[in-house]
């Protein structure tokens, strides 16, 4: 798989990005993959899902299963 061209990529904050900035951006428009990127580090690192990959990551998500026990 070659890695898409995201320079012009419309970026979009997560729902659940709060007043801390602490949130990631995904990037609409690349049929088959789902960029997404740390929000404090736009010229970072960017990371490439399939969409049935970010699915399963967000119902973990939503289970619970990254929460940091103390």
């Amino acid at each position: 798989m070659s890695t898409p061209d995201l320079s012009g990529a419309n970026w979009r904050k997560s729902s659940f990005s709060g007043e801390t900035g602490a949130c990631v951006e995904v990037a609409d428009g690349f049929p088959g993959l789902l960029p997404v990127r740390d929000s404090k580090d736009p010229q970072g690192p960017c990371l490439l899902f399939t969409p049935d990959a970010w699915a399963a990551f967000i119902t973990a998500v939503r289970a619970g299963e990254f929460r940091v026990r103390h």
